[in-house]
């Protein structure tokens, strides 16, 4: 009874603990699994895990005969990188750092073969976590492109005339566009996660479990190129307006509970592959394991093994460890930044070395979805036939969930397509100074060609990876107290009969130009 009051207090103690450091990494995640139709299913994953875990108990009963120590240096690991994700404002890295703190408790509570024993629980929370922001979009914009060339098949394969521009399918008098919503990552990602936790339960051969979860991608992505191809149909047939209704009957639970009965039949499919005469039926592949009588002590049902209820002193110090890190966590949080006096972007200048702007705003969505703290988007001409559209967004403070967006993922929609992405050295006005760099895209659509160059002033830097900008976000929040910066991308249009190198020398004489502005307003 002692034993099971000391796990009960000191498990309450870890949870406050926990909640307290990573309020805003769980806020997060749980803003995503109830904001977000693509994570709607990492709201179910901890519970599924939690089912996972108590169904191995009497399992972990007979492995978990002593704690280990390991688990400390786990948790320690996990706590390194707690400081790393709170200074480089990421999400993820705050996000791995809360999973390898739970699997350093897991040590410390049952063992090393205890945590073994339950890795895959603890390896499927893992399915809860959104992806990077940057590889999220970018791999969205990708299955955009897949799922239009799809539905566009699917649509020529019935007879209706059809074509792609980027994301955009042409059915003549109408276009309809695959925006984001409609990539089919909201069922690419939870399909993956059913997938796993179906081949975890499918009792067969290794080389079946990799082709039931491998083939999840494939499933979702076809079925929503079907998805598309219909709509087009109906369109064709009906008009515009038949694309709402369609749509939203095949959203979400429909798609997705088609898409998860073509999995169950690949299971049966796998499991009468190979067999013997007398194959067993796909209830017996997904047998539970260890499925264990519960024991009756003095009349009760003994529903914890008492083993469990026998934490050692390494669960007990890891309770130490976390009273002075979460004293650490609220200093850094609380943790006060002092970037340079700037002048606010509304006095930009509109007349730069003969070039002259015309300063418009951005429509409030675009706002709301960058998070900014300061902008200004123009048009500059040199002449009628020249012209540069110019935009600069200002984070004063990057930390998570506010920092810059790359236009990798952002230039691709409305038809657009990324012909080329390479990176171009800029012209420095003082041979002293260290070489400048920026991205250079390409963009087609159809006829018409862009080329965009953009980088990111982070304080004293140009830096062209984004990977580039959380390391330096990391070491001057840590030495400098400073995440400010800002997204510069300057987008010039190709003319008709006019080559790239012309466009080019354009955009680079621009770019030395606002370039000697810039630090007024995002300052070094």
């Amino acid at each position: 009874m002692a034993n099971t009051r000391a796990l009960l207090i000191s498990s309450i103690l870890i949870v406050a603990l926990l909640s307290y450091l990573y309020a805003d990494s769980l806020a997060f995640l749980i803003s995503r699994w109830f904001g977000s139709e693509d994570y709607s299913h990492g709201l179910f994953v901890p519970l599924i895990s939690g089912v996972l875990i108590w169904q191995s108990r009497h399992r972990l009963s007979d492995l978990a005969r002593e704690q280990s120590w390991w688990g400390l240096a786990v948790i320690g690991l996990g706590l390194f990188l707690y400081v790393v994700g709170e200074l480089s404002t990421l999400f993820l890295v705050l996000h791995l750092s809360l999973w390898i703190v739970l699997v350093g408790l897991a040590m410390t509570l049952v063992g090393i073969q205890g945590t073994k024993a339950i890795a895959f629980p603890l390896g499927y929370l893992l399915t809860a976590i959104p992806l990077p922001t940057f590889f999220y979009a970018n791999l969205s914009s990708q299955l955009q492109l897949w799922s239009s060339s799809l539905g566009v098949g699917c649509l020529q394969l019935v007879g209706v005339m059809a074509f792609r521009e980027g994301n955009v399918i042409d059915l003549g008098p109408v276009q309809l566009q695959v925006i984001e919503a409609c990539s089919g990552i909201r069922y690419l990602l939870p399909l993956l996660s059913l997938a796993l936790l179906c081949a975890y339960l499918f009792k067969d051969k290794m080389w079946k479990r990799v082709i039931l979860i491998l083939s999840a991608i494939p499933i979702s992505i076809l079925i929503n190129g079907f998805r598309i191809g219909m709509i087009g149909v109906l369109v064709e047939l009906y008009g515009k307006g038949a694309a709402e209704g369609f749509y939203h009957l095949f959203e979400g639970w429909v798609i997705f509970m088609v898409s998860f009965g073509l999995l169950i039949l690949e299971m049966a499919w796998l499991g009468r592959l190979g067999a013997e005469i007398s194959p067993r039926s796909l209830r017996e592949h997904l047998k539970w394991e260890n499925q264990e009588v519960e024991t009756v002590v003095k009349g009760e049902v003994n529903l914890l093994p008492n083993r469990i209820l026998s934490p050692g002193p390494a669960y007990f110090c890891s309770v130490a460890l976390f009273a002075p890190c979460t004293l650490f966590g609220t200093l850094l949080m609380d943790r006060e930044e002092n970037p340079p006096p700037r002048i606010a972007f509304v006095d930009f200048p509109m007349q730069i070395d003969g070039w002259r702007g015309q300063p418009f705003p951005l429509e409030q969505q675009y706002i709301d979805a960058l998070r900014f703290d300061d902008y200004v988007l123009a048009d500059y001409r040199l002449s009628p036939q020249q012209q540069i559209n110019f935009y600069a967004a200002y984070y004063r403070s990057q930390r998570k969930g506010q920092s810059a967006h790359s236009p990798q993922s952002c230039l691709p929609g409305g038809g657009w397509e990324i012909a080329s992405l390479t990176q171009t050295q800029l012209p420095v006005s003082d041979q002293t100074m260290q070489p400048l760099w920026a991205n250079r895209a390409v963009i087609q659509k159809g006829d018409q060609k862009q080329i965009v160059l953009y980088w990111f002033k982070q304080r004293e830097r140009q830096l062209t990876s984004e990977y580039l900008v959380k390391l330096y976000l990391f070491w001057d929040a840590f030495s400098r107290q400073r995440t400010d910066g800002a997204l510069v991308r300057l987008a010039a249009l190709v003319s008709p009969g006019e080559s790239e190198s012309t466009v080019d020398q354009r955009l680079l004489e621009f770019a030395v130009a606002v370039g000697g502005e810039l630090p007024r307003f995002v300052p070094n």
